[in-house]
């Protein structure tokens, strides 16, 4: 099984419409597209879970593809890099000098 990064992504694409255009490139084991958390809008992008075979066959069919006025970019999913929990501090300055 591959994921599948599905970027540049029209805002009112949903889960089942992701599902519907790469299933015509073989079976979809799940397909998702990422929400802001708090507003629960698109963020513009989504994952989309095929068997190996049919997901080379969607990256060369989608990449490039037209959707809406956008031009979608479709590859295989990196996985997620682990961010050191250090300080946390994000390096904000401290305003508390005074």
């Amino acid at each position: 099984m591959k994921s599948l990064f599905v970027g540049n992504l029209p805002w009112s694409v949903t889960d089942e419409d992701l599902k519907n255009k790469f299933s015509e490139f073989g079976a979809v084991i799940s397909a998702r597209v990422v929400t802001d958390k708090f507003s629960g809008k698109s963020r513009g992008f989504g994952f989309v879970d095929m068997e190996d075979a049919e997901a080379e066959k969607a990256v060369a069919g989608m990449t490039g593809y037209k959707w809406g006025d956008r031009e979608v970019t479709v590859n295989e999913a990196r996985p997620k890099e682990q961010r050191p929990r250090g300080d946390r501090s994000g390096g904000r300055r401290d305003f508390n000098r005074f």
